[in-house]
């Protein structure tokens, strides 16, 4: 009797330490990116260089890249790499330079001898750029309005070197659709509110910008060319500080993706994505897992307690204050990032998605993932 008494107040200790942890995070991270509001300033207008690397996306292209072409913005270009694509790429491009000035295409051609991830054909698109204001996203993705470049480049000025963006999903129908938005949507919510503090982690390739000159002055890729992932979120974790980052998260700068369409896909795209976790800076891996294994921990030790009709006002009272922030804080994340219809999906994902990752993290170190394929 007084071990199981112990075991209880050491499970009620760990349930108000995790509950007092994700109070922390939302409160000081989350809340922060809910809170915040970008200052209105003049927009300088820099030449910009949209770079987009595509392996076999010949519909993609056709259905995406004319709302790239066809920016509200004065001086840009739109570099297309087309990485060894055997499909019909190389034609739908072609027949794209005759329309649009403003598009360059760099063609890299498939050698036995020699393979390569995306890092490579990033590196050929930023080495074909003229311009200094480097502007990302990827062939299935689509700028919502034709004031992308413009939100996009709008936070840069003297002293700033990266602008991260929100790249969202599509809206379609299906319980996978809703769980991609709404990791999609946790995960902006996180690097958005981190950056904000002074921590900027990561960023998405889906919707990223940086100077040129910073990309050459630290050996690019160099650090981390033998990962198979990593061409956005690494380069901004090693590079990327306080001072020298900003956010932009007007509606009109956000991009949309193609979402996978069955759980094998979406599979294959996490276990790449996650590859990368490893190899952040201590301080932000310290982050990232605490929150996750606190949520853990709190769902774990509130479920023990109540079956065990131990303290159960005080654990009720604990999983409502919890509820009631983090209703607050998506319903108020889905409005700034123009997403709908999440908030009561999320508050079921988010008791799993912890599970879901930590086993994609546990497969992948189990059965490794290849070095250079990506895509």
């Amino acid at each position: 009797m007084i071990l199981q008494d112990t075991l209880l107040i050491i499970f009620l200790i760990i349930f108000g330490t995790s509950l007092i942890i994700q109070f922390f995070y939302y409160i000081y991270f989350y809340l922060r990116f809910c809170t915040y509001r970008n200052d209105e300033k003049d927009r300088i207008n820099e030449p910009v260089s949209v770079i987009i690397c595509a392996r076999n996306e010949q519909e993609n292209l056709k259905k995406f890249l004319p709302s790239v072409l066809e920016q509200d913005y004065p001086d840009y270009e739109v570099v297309v790499v087309n990485d060894c694509s055997d499909d019909d790429s190389f034609e739908v491009l072609g027949e794209f330079l005759k329309k649009y000035p403003n598009l360059k295409v760099s063609n890299i051609t498939r050698d036995p001898k020699f393979t390569h991830n995306k890092k490579f054909a990033q590196f050929i698109g930023i080495k074909a750029s003229k311009n200094e204001i480097l502007l990302f996203t990827d062939a299935d993705c689509q700028p919502v309005s034709d004031k992308w470049i413009a939100g996009m480049t709008s936070r840069f000025d003297e002293n700033t070197s990266f602008v991260l963006g929100y790249g969202g999903y599509f809206r379609e129908n299906g319980l996978l659709n809703k769980y991609i938005r709404y990791e999609s949507m946790f995960i902006a919510m996180q690097y958005f509110g981190m950056a904000l503090r002074g921590i900027p982690y990561m960023g998405v390739g889906r919707n990223l910008a940086y100077r040129k000159s910073v990309f050459f002055e630290n050996k690019g890729f160099s650090k981390h060319s033998h990962i198979i992932s990593g061409d956005d979120d690494l380069f901004v974790n090693a590079n990327a500080n306080r001072e020298n980052t900003r956010i932009e998260f007007s509606h009109d700068s956000h991009t949309r993706s193609v979402p996978s369409s069955d759980i094998p896909t979406w599979l294959k795209m996490k276990k790449r994505h996650l590859t990368t976790a490893g190899y952040y800076k201590t301080r932000d891996k310290f982050l990232l897992v605490t929150e996750p294994v606190s949520r853990t921990l709190f769902f774990i030790s509130a479920v023990i307690l109540l079956s065990t009709a131990f303290l159960i006002p005080v654990v009720l009272a604990g999983l409502f204050f919890r509820l009631i922030m983090q209703t607050v804080t998506l319903s108020l994340v889905e409005k700034k990032l123009n997403e709908s219809g999440l908030v009561f999906y999320a508050i079921i994902f988010d008791i799993f998605s912890p599970f879901i990752n930590g086993a994609v993290c546990l497969s992948n170190l189990m059965t490794g993932s290849g070095k250079h394929i990506w895509k």
